[in-house]
């Protein structure tokens, strides 16, 4: 069976010096993060392209965290000035987004990424992730269309044509002014999603995307707007 992952969200809602041998032994033993990634981000519609980085260690917080990119070349260094504040747990970090691809992949080569990490605790941290530049095709024949208005509230399907070759989309709809979004998860083989009832209220304007995503991680974005029947 198919799995689907839906998130809601509303504003109501509750982020020693070591020699050569020793360096090799430490790595070797180091636990593995929880989330080690590199990717591309592409938006389809406005033609932009980012680099992305997703770290996350254990339940303690990293006070240190490297990324050397293939060429050698350390692309993130960041350290905690005190270890009292007992490091932060987790960390996303996202290049400006570029018109010219080109620019992007000269930045960040293809190939395998090194990180390493220690926690306020001491504790060391290693793990490696693949970077690749293709990107996949964006979703096309969305439904409901680009701004449309009077859509209803309830019953409403999200639709698109499918996308070979895929590892799955990931569905967004948010109005910002309220401060609620939905968010889901689907398989590679899905060409639909139903917007929970409830979700969605009368007379106001949603962003819709829907991501196209690779096996490694990478995602080409469209997004669009509707309006919802009726008055707000």
């Amino acid at each position: 069976m198919d799995t689907m992952i839906v998130i809601v969200r509303s504003a109501t809602a509750a982020l020693v010096v070591l020699g050569v041998g020793q360096a090799k032994a430490a790595v070797d033993t180091a636990p593995p993060f929880a989330v080690a990634s590199v990717f591309f981000e592409q938006n389809a519609t406005d033609r932009d392209v980012e680099v992305v980085f997703d770290v996350k260690g254990g339940d303690d917080g990293l006070v240190q965290l490297t990324v050397v990119a293939p060429d050698g070349r350390t692309v993130v260094d960041i350290k905690s000035p005190d270890a009292s504040t007992l490091g932060l747990r987790q960390f996303r970090f996202e290049s400006p987004e570029r018109g010219n691809v080109g620019s992007i992949k000269a930045a960040y080569p293809e190939g395998v990424y090194t990180f390493d990490a220690v926690t306020a605790a001491g504790a060391k941290f290693h793990g490696t992730s693949r970077l690749s530049h293709t990107l996949p095709a964006p979703a096309t024949g969305v439904r409901p269309a680009a701004d449309a208005t009077g859509v209803p509230v309830n019953g409403l399907t999200v639709t698109w044509s499918p996308v070979r070759n895929l590892a799955g989309y990931v569905i967004g709809i948010e109005q910002e002014d309220l401060g609620v979004s939905v968010t889901a998860k689907l398989p590679g083989s899905a060409t639909s999603f139903a917007v929970p009832d409830g979700f969605l209220v009368p007379g106001r304007e949603y962003v819709l995307s829907i991501g196209t995503m690779t096996g490694e991680g990478n995602a080409s974005y469209v997004e669009s707007t509707f309006t919802t029947a009726g008055a707000p």
